[in-house]
């Protein structure tokens, strides 16, 4: 029987953070959980490319669009299940113990958040993305995703837009999505330089924005810009 879980991971110069993601997945390897392991990059022009193909990963290429690129990921992949995840989120050791429960009852489900950093300031914008996933269904991409292929392609896949493709996709999925009791570990590196405060409104604006109707291509100019 074939391992039921394809991990999808879009990239672009993500090779500071990649092995560390890739180092976690070891455990899912380890219990059969794991089936293939692709990089969708957008480009990379650093070492990223090299340490998929030490880890034995296929890699798809195209435009730099997070969507874009998940899309294609999902699109080589052949597995039951997809998780999707970004390359600078680690999972927590221990993971694969809800992830296998989760198996034998297909749904959505998401990773509840933590930040690499300590402090008041990470724990509290985490507890906000995990009551925002909890109340409105509404997790972002840096969670981690684990889809059965059939409910993602009842809802049409992943949609092919260069920014909350995540949010997006969490809308389709509502109201089946559900909280693992599992953690995601995910980079605070940017909270870090541009301030907690500062980079959470940001990302609380770029939300009410698009929840608004702005358009995706618009939003990505001004989130890259700001």
């Amino acid at each position: 029987m074939r391992a039921p879980i394809s991990v999808i991971i879009p990239t672009l110069n993500a090779a500071d953070r990649l092995p560390a993601c890739l180092g976690a997945l070891g455990e899912g390897l380890a219990e059969g959980l794991i089936r293939e392991l692709i990089l969708s990059d957008g480009g990379s022009s650093d070492e990223t490319l090299s340490i998929a193909a030490s880890a034995g990963a296929e890699v798809v290429t195209g435009a730099a669009s997070r969507g874009g690129q998940l899309r294609r990921g999902v699109s080589a992949s052949q597995g039951d299940w997809v998780l999707l995840l970004h390359a600078d989120t680690v999972l927590d050791s221990g993971w694969t113990k809800p992830v296998k429960a989760a198996l034998m009852a297909p749904d959505a489900y998401h990773f509840r958040l933590a930040f690499d950093a300590p402090g008041f300031a990470a724990r509290t914008v985490a507890g906000w993305a995990n009551m925002r996933s909890r109340l409105f269904g509404l997790p972002y991409g840096d969670q981690g995703l684990l889809l059965p292929r059939v409910i993602l392609q009842d809802v049409g896949g992943i949609p092919d837009i260069p920014l909350m493709e995540d949010v997006a996709l969490a809308r389709s999925l509502r109201p089946r999505l559900r909280a693992l009791d599992a953690t995601a570990i995910t980079s605070a590196e940017k909270y870090q330089k541009q301030g907690w405060i500062r980079r959470g409104s940001k990302n609380l604006t770029t939300l009410l924005r698009y929840l608004a109707g702005t358009n995706p291509e618009r939003l990505a100019v001004a989130y890259r810009k700001s």
